[in-house]
């Protein structure tokens, strides 16, 4: 091969040691002026170029940093401010309440970024925008001028930004896009007035199923956008294949495409058999921007040669597959605290870097290729028994013997809740002192008959707070957990976990996903103690809390060589053992959130009905043998749930919480189409945000919702869990909500 280039996209924003959490809490508690957050930011942006040219990166993204979310700088570069927001005139302020919402308006809603957990702003489409910014010219020219370094400026593509936006019809999506284009046609103009070669369009959503009418209007979208223009155009796709494969490579007028070839084998397919353009430049996606597995590098110059061969090119660009900003930043801080065999199987973003240069090292110098051996390593690790469990599960007994209505006659006697029942989904404020006393029981500072005390205490304060509110169904708080993942992870067999390894989530919201290198069982009580104890403190009946299978799975590094069905499964019959010991124990709420079932829904159709049929019955795994009585819920949050409502229904839950408040109750639009002849509870409260929700507004959803859901089926709570909030702000909310409630039941009987 004569030339070798590499290229990076989508470095992590929040910095190694979460600069950008720290800056943002600091900045919205008043600690450091706005001049201090945005030579801390800067700094931090700058940080991240430096990494990647120093890591020998021929094409570095620049404008792929923000203070928030990419989408929501998208929203407010080209004007589409909602209305609720148009008196702001400072646009700091205005973005961050677009992001957060603030005293008057409630924020811009929130959805899963794909198939990932990240939450991403959504573009609400107004009627009139234009082009505020040009601000991939100007990150472009700060890292130019300050740093000397040569960028290709990033942005979202118009498809893909408006595929992922709302507040339009469908039939409208053609001529809203095609006002899009004129905008997205300036910023290119004016980076190629100023000299700037390449310019790379990120276009996920082209790895969506796509008709031949939609590729149709693709193309004429990208056509009306190069016009006469100059400047070389990568249009980037990731996480699946590309669709309209054939169409899109000849006819798309772009310099070069890039393809993942991680996530899927579909792309390499289809170059087998179309081919790929002579007039075309391919990025080729080999190392993986979602997972944290070591790159085979022997196994991967095998790829680079193949694909060179197969589009007939000796010249080759290698990338990440995805965004590298799925992945913990620096694996440094993880020796001496990781098992060094398992380390030996990681790679983070900074070793993605390192595997690219490596590769291309390799094969434009001769160098020689490291000695890896995976397998050996892999095979120490596993558990056999574990695997014979999966293997006797007879899939066609999975699930309650008794009816839904029979279970909810039975449950309705035993608990005797009114009507419109109030609780909330899980966790309390993790307050400073509640973190504090966490990692002096870490460190060891402080026993653990201290650390225990000390969280009957919080249990104990949660309690009574909760019965003055009067909330109708309990919980415990959740204080002695970390995180809804990493607490069940760090009882089971078969996890690790990093020191340092965050991810972003959303804005400050970071998250440390653990790690599943082999087989997976439980080997005592996870909850039963907390649980049982909170309720020994109350005569209300108190909901016991665990994460479901699918969720731990998905928000976890999963082994890629183990089918995910596999490991569902053996979470599944771990979870099991611990909500019969909740039965057994006398807990007659037992909550199962699956807030991760959505994202986890593969983005071809091809491949949704697979995922759904394992997804849903390692769900029912969890709790086919407690009693009728016991009754079941579950939660979901921030996701698109109208196109596989049905298969959340066949999950088989008593009750279940799903979020509504950021979309203003727009979910119940699902209901009003579908008899659910399940509980629900719609959250009528966004947690996400630091306001406080007037009864009004809270009531408007209940009021719309029981048009449309049995007034008997119908709970009231906040759409996720209080843990990132504080006291001040969660306990007039809460009052709010209980007093809807009131007032609801009240009409109700009128």
């Amino acid at each position: 091969m004569k030339k070798l280039l590499t290229s990076s996209f989508g470095y992590p924003k929040i910095g190694e040691n979460r600069q950008l959490k720290k800056s943002l809490e600091e900045f919205w508690a008043g600690k450091i002026n706005r001049d201090s957050f945005f030579k801390q930011t800067q700094e931090l942006n700058f940080s991240r170029i430096k990494k990647q040219k120093d890591a020998n990166i021929d094409f570095i993204s620049s404008n792929d940093f923000s203070l928030y979310d990419q989408m929501l700088d998208m929203s407010v570069m080209f004007g589409i401010i909602p209305d609720r927001f148009k008196e702001i005139s400072d646009e700091l302020e205005l973005y961050f309440a677009m992001a957060r919402g603030n005293a008057k308006s409630v924020a811009c809603e929130m959805s899963k970024w794909f198939d990932s957990n990240y939450h991403y702003i959504k573009p609400e489409i107004t009627e009139n925008f234009n082009l505020k910014e040009n601000k991939p010219l100007k990150n472009y020219l700060s890292i130019k001028n300050d740093l000397k370094i040569e960028t290709i400026p990033s942005m979202f593509g118009p498809w893909t930004f408006l595929k992922l936006a709302k507040n339009y019809k469908k039939e409208n999506f053609e001529s809203i896009l095609m006002d899009l284009v004129p905008l997205y046609r300036q910023i290119l103009k004016e980076l190629q007035d100023e000299k700037v070669e390449f310019v790379r369009i990120e276009e996920p959503a082209f790895v969506f199923d796509l008709t031949d009418a939609e590729a149709k209007v693709l193309i004429k979208a990208y056509n009306r956008l190069t016009e006469n223009l100059n400047i070389k155009i990568i249009v980037q796709t990731y996480y699946e294949s590309l669709s309209q494969y054939e169409r899109i490579t000849s006819e798309l007028p772009v310099y070069s495409l890039g393809l993942d070839f991680i996530s899927n084998t579909q792309n390499f397919e289809n170059i087998k058999k179309f081919g790929f353009p002579k007039n075309k430049k391919l990025i080729a996606g080999i190392v993986s921007g979602r997972d944290i597995w070591k790159t085979d590098i022997a196994k991967t110059l095998n790829f680079i040669e193949e694909l060179s061969k197969t589009i007939g090119s000796e010249e080759l660009i290698i990338s990440n597959a995805a965004p590298l900003f799925h992945l913990p930043v620096s694996l440094e801080f993880e020796k001496g605290h990781l098992n060094p065999q398992l380390l030996e199987l990681l790679s983070f973003a900074d070793d993605r870097l390192q595997e690219l240069d490596m590769l291309k090292q390799i094969v434009v110098k001769g160098e020689k290729p490291p000695a890896q051996d995976f397998a050996s390593i892999i095979k120490s690790f596993a558990d056999e028994s574990v695997k014979k469990k999966v293997a006797g599960i007879d899939e066609n007994s999975i699930g309650r013997k008794e009816e839904f209505v029979q279970r909810k006659a039975l449950q309705d006697k035993s608990l005797n809740l009114p009507l419109f029942p109030t609780t909330t989904i899980g966790s309390f404020p993790q307050t400073p002192q509640v973190r504090k006393a966490r990692a002096d029981f870490k460190n060891g500072r402080i026993s653990k008959t201290q650390y225990d005390d000390f969280i009957k205490s919080e249990t104990q304060k949660v309690m009574k707070l909760q019965e003055e509110i009067d909330l109708d169904i309990l919980v415990h708080g959740e204080f002695e957990r970390n995180d809804m993942v990493e607490y069940f992870g760090e009882k089971l067999k078969g996890f690790a976990f990093t020191k340092n390894g965050w991810v972003q989530s959303y804005g400050s919201r970071c998250v440390k996903p653990p790690i599943i290198f082999t087989d997976v069982s439980r080997e005592e009580k996870m909850t039963v103690d907390n649980i049982t104890y909170a309720q020994s403190l109350t005569k209300k009946p108190l909901k016991g809390m665990l994460t479901g299978p699918v969720t731990i799975l998905n928000w976890s590094f999963f082994r890629k060589d183990i089918p995910k069905k596999e490991i569902a499964f053996q979470l599944a019959i771990a979870l099991r053992d611990e909500v019969l010991d909740l039965e057994s124990a006398g807990i007659k709420i037992i909550q199962i959130d699956e807030a991760a079932f959505r994202e986890g829904l593969p983005l071809k159709k091809e491949k949704q009905k697979d995922y759904l049929d394992w997804a849903v019955k390692s769900f029912r795994l969890t709790n086919d043998k407690v009693k009728p009585q016991t009754q079941i819920h579950s939660h979901m949050c921030y996701s698109e749930f109208d196109e596989i409502i049905g298969d959340i229904y066949k999950m088989d839950f008593d009750v279940i919480s799903i979020e509504a408040s950021r979309s203003r109750g727009e979910i119940i639009e699902v209901f009003e189409k579908m008899k659910f002849d399940r509980s629900i509870g719609l959250g009528v409260y966004d947690i996400h945000s630091p306001r406080i929700p007037p009864q009004d507004e809270i009531f408007e959803i209940v009021d719309r919702s029981i048009k449309v859901i049995d007034k008997g089926f119908f709970w009231i709570n906040p759409d996720c869990g209080l843990k990132t909030r504080g006291y001040e702000e969660t306990i007039p909310a809460l009052k709010n909500m209980v007093a809807v409630a009131k007032k609801a039941r009240a009409a109700a009987v009128d």
